[in-house]
């Protein structure tokens, strides 16, 4: 039989996480501190709980989807008493390494397996079971979790505990920073009187080729900055970038630079795509802007 699986934490990622676990025939509680987003997942037979606490209770696996490290840490200690004795715990949010640690170390003390597994590849990704999953922890666990990894996604196992957010946060650093040279790009082409849209598609398939220029370049093109990757997202990422470079010893100049962009977008558009990190660029540079077409939000 498959295992019971908790799932905790249904927002954009999490709804169609939970979906495609449904979807493979995995029993499956829901619980949301908002219980109407965890509604939807009654049509595919989900049991959406009314307590933490009774969602975890009979689950073998508990995965949670949250916003923070924080979060994270004071749901699994809500949930501590509740939880089987064989039960393995899967973190997939984004957090910092530290924070991952902990909750190891939390549930260790009630000798409870734990697994870090953020992922990559947004809501398109999710709702396709496409997501890069990048998993720390011990390699038996990894594989009692492997089978409902594939239902979502290409897991792979990269060290030890706090690992699978090291690699999240190694992915979010090429991502951010790509998606800001490439509206530098879209930029200067503007300015220096090239057509952005034909400039992109004369350096496709070049060494310039990437899947950020494809998505987040079109996005810039039409203007749109409806919500995928938020930039919210992106800015908290960045901080545990820093905070885990500075753990390592390490200075990451360029990424500081991209980290100080995302954040001077909060205040404005913190809910908007990524590839608004155009609008911080445009403010720079007062009187250029990316084509004519009206912004979408």
């Amino acid at each position: 039989m498959l295992p019971r699986i908790a799932f905790v934490g249904i927002g954009l990622m999490g709804l169609p996480m939970a979906s495609r676990l449904l979807r493979a025939g995995y029993p499956l509680s829901a619980w949301n501190r908002t219980k109407e987003k965890a509604l939807p997942l009654t049509e595919l037979g989900a049991d959406v709980a009314d307590s933490l606490k009774e969602a975890v209770a009979s689950a073998d696996i508990v995965i949670t989807m949250l916003e923070a490290g924080p979060i994270v840490k004071r749901v699994v200690q809500d949930m501590l008493p509740s939880l089987k004795a064989s039960a393995l715990v899967i973190d997939m949010s984004s957090t910092r390494q530290s924070e991952a640690k902990e909750v190891a170390g939390l549930l260790a003390s009630r000798q409870i397996a734990f697994l870090d597994a953020p992922v990559s590849g947004g809501v398109v990704g999710a709702e396709a079971g496409t997501l890069a999953i990048m998993v720390g922890g011990s390699e038996d666990d990894f594989k009692r979790a492997e089978p409902v990894f594939k239902v979502m996604g290409r897991p792979t196992l990269v060290g030890p505990n706090g690992a699978g957010q090291v690699a999240k946060l190694c992915n979010q650093l090429i991502v951010g920073g790509t998606v800001a040279i490439v509206a530098e790009a879209m930029l200067l082409a503007e300015a220096g009187g090239a057509d952005p849209a034909a400039m992109r598609a004369a350096i496709r398939g070049g060494f310039a080729e990437s899947r950020i220029l494809e998505v987040h370049g079109q996005r810039m093109l039409d203007r749109n900055f409806k919500p995928g990757g938020q930039i919210k997202s992106q800015a908290k990422d960045h901080v545990n970038i820093m905070a885990a470079a500075e753990d390592a010893g390490l200075q990451l100049p360029l990424t500081a630079l991209v980290a100080d962009l995302f954040d001077g977008l909060l205040a404005t558009h913190e809910s908007a795509d990524q590839a608004a990190a155009l609008l911080a660029l445009e403010e720079l540079n007062k009187g250029i802007r990316l084509g004519e077409k009206p912004d979408q939000f």
